[in-house]
């Protein structure tokens, strides 16, 4: 009875403050992960878009400066009709102060009133002299101020077509890199072509003019019968048979293809379209998924670096025959080789 009782009072083991900190320390790192690529975004962002703002602002910069142009040029060309005006004006006072003289001379009794009057027009002459002086000071400080502002035009110009000459510059050599890149990768594509056609004559030679082995493109196509018994993932031991001379013809090539190219080769797993439900293969996929892994592991078995294979399963969803016959059922299932690069 005590024993009971002791075991009543013992506490359960309580896991879930261990729980909710592996959670949360777990959420910190990815809080942090997700801060970090944020912040290099903005910088890579940031320097992407600083060109385009320089030039909008050298653009905005140069409006600016053509507006206040037109208006300095636009007072400039006022200042001078002011002037013009003013000179028909100084001409017309003179021609008058000469008829006054004139009058002067012909009619004595005037002569004080005409004097007073002469040196009336004469102030008024001096004070439109005076005025013209002004004026023109006005257009020469103007034309000074509209020297410095072409000048400051020209060196924006100038910093404007340097800016668009690295540009230029910039694209010309990402063109470049392009061309180059297109280049070296047809070179690895052709390469890669010619290790596989002769990937595929050794292949030829070793198996002989079976009507169940083809090639078709690219792909060296086993009819499935020849490596599996229907409905199973286990290699006969035909299909071993043929499977290690493979092996060999690929150990063979791979010492043979240049280490700079990144080679491998993909084994592909197909079904025909008729459902499989078994307890080991609920369904295609994982039939002709298992097959082609069936055969990636009898590769390695005999010697082929497993960094050079990949197995893939399609199921029934990659058919070559469309057909709904027994014939077309057997052309779709299959093991496909493929040479490629990663």
């Amino acid at each position: 009875m005590s024993l009971a009782r002791t075991r009543r009072r013992r506490p359960d083991t309580n896991y879930w403050p261990g729980f909710v900190d592996a959670m949360a320390t777990l959420l910190l790192v990815v809080t942090f992960l997700l801060s970090v690529f944020m912040v290099v975004q903005f910088i890579v962002t940031q320097v992407a878009s600083g060109k385009d703002t320089a030039l909008r602002r050298l653009n905005q910069q140069i409006a600016q400066l053509t507006e206040l142009l037109a208006l300095e040029t636009s007072t400039k060309r006022n200042l001078e009709d002011n002037l013009a005006s003013l000179g028909v004006t100084i001409e017309t006072k003179a021609a008058e102060n000469r008829r006054l003289q004139g009058l002067i001379g012909a009619q004595g009794d005037k002569a004080r009133e005409s004097a007073g009057r002469s040196s009336a027009l004469a102030s008024k002459l001096d004070e439109q002299e005076a005025l013209g002086t002004r004026a023109l000071a006005r257009v020469e400080l103007l034309n000074q101020q509209l020297a410095a502002l072409r000048r400051q035009l020209s060196a924006l110009e100038e910093a404007l077509e340097a800016s668009e000459s690295r540009d230029k510059e910039s694209q010309t050599q990402i063109a470049d890199l392009g061309r180059r890149l297109n280049l070296a990768l047809a070179r690895k594509v052709q390469e890669l072509a010619r290790y596989r056609s002769d990937f595929f004559g050794r292949l030829r030679a070793i198996l002989g003019d079976r009507e169940d082995v083809r090639i078709e493109g690219d792909r060296f196509v086993f009819q499935a019968e020849v490596l599996f018994p229907t409905g199973s993932d286990v290699m006969n031991p035909e299909g071993s048979a043929q499977i290690a001379k493979i092996a060999r013809a690929i150990i063979q090539l791979g010492s043979k293809i240049p280490k700079e190219i990144n080679w491998v080769l993909r084994v592909d797993g197909h079904t025909d379209v008729r459902p499989i439900a078994s307890p080991e293969f609920p369904s295609n996929w994982e039939l002709s998924s298992a097959r082609a892994i069936s055969v990636v592991r009898q590769l390695i078995a005999q010697g082929v670096p497993p960094n050079r294979l990949v197995a893939a399963g399609f199921g029934e969803f990659q058919p070559i025959d469309p057909g709904n016959t027994e014939e077309a059922y057997r052309h779709n299932r299959r093991i496909e080789l493929k040479l490629t690069e990663k």
